[in-house]
């Protein structure tokens, strides 16, 4: 069985529990990271050096990356599948949007949610939050570009390229920021708040 570690209001854990819900596959997860620890002990720095979370375990394997862990998941549980298409071009254009939401959306949401749901008032930074979601609003009207006329971010069915985007987009229209309007970005996102594995690990309360 799988075994994922982490926090349930880490949004790279969200990730990894929406795609084995949809898929159906059987899982346990432990609470690790944060206020939980566990991720500094050398058992878990062997699954995940980083000292990140999630980490994925597996009757001996070990897997970190929550984009990594969703490829896996991906190639291991629903081979030749919509969510990770074995096709090359397909398959390259989900790696494509997989990357670009690791390199150019995690920084400045994590500036946003920190500052906004992390750090007491008086302590935050209004500019440099401010700075992050015109940041992350450049990010997202590239999503909504490509969203176009389609349903989901690659066409009519949804990929792990909505996943990774998708746990970040609760919370993009959830923050109090000025946002840009993007109204296709917002039907997908009302699309996914449908699906009850998204609204079960994703559409929760920001902690």
């Amino acid at each position: 069985m799988i075994r994922i570690w982490g926090r349930t209001t880490s949004s790279n854990v969200m990730k990894v529990l929406w795609l084995l819900e949809e898929l159906g596959v059987t899982y346990e997860r432990v609470d690790a990271g944060g206020a939980f620890g566990r991720t500094n002990t050398p058992e878990y720095r062997a699954m995940n050096p980083e000292g990140l979370v999630p980490a994925l375990e597996e009757n001996g394997f070990s897997l970190f990356e929550s984009n990594a862990i969703l490829r896996y998941i991906g190639n291991a549980y629903a081979p030749g599948s919509d969510w990770y298409p074995s096709a090359p071009r397909p398959r390259g254009e989900v790696d494509a949007w997989l990357d670009l939401q690791q390199t150019l959306l995690n920084a400045p949401h994590t500036t946003i949610f920190v500052g906004l749901i992390r750090t007491p008032p008086e302590q935050r930074d209004p500019a440099a939050i401010a700075a992050a979601a015109a940041q992350a609003g450049k990010v997202w009207t590239l999503v909504e570009t490509k969203l176009g006329d389609q349903n989901f971010l690659l066409g009519a069915r949804p990929t792990i390229a909505d996943i990774a985007f998708g746990v970040h987009a609760h919370r993009w229209f959830s923050l109090p920021i000025d946002r840009p309007a993007l109204p296709k970005l917002r039907a997908w996102y009302d699309r996914l708040l449908t699906r009850p594995a998204y609204a079960t690990h994703c559409a929760q309360p920001l902690a």
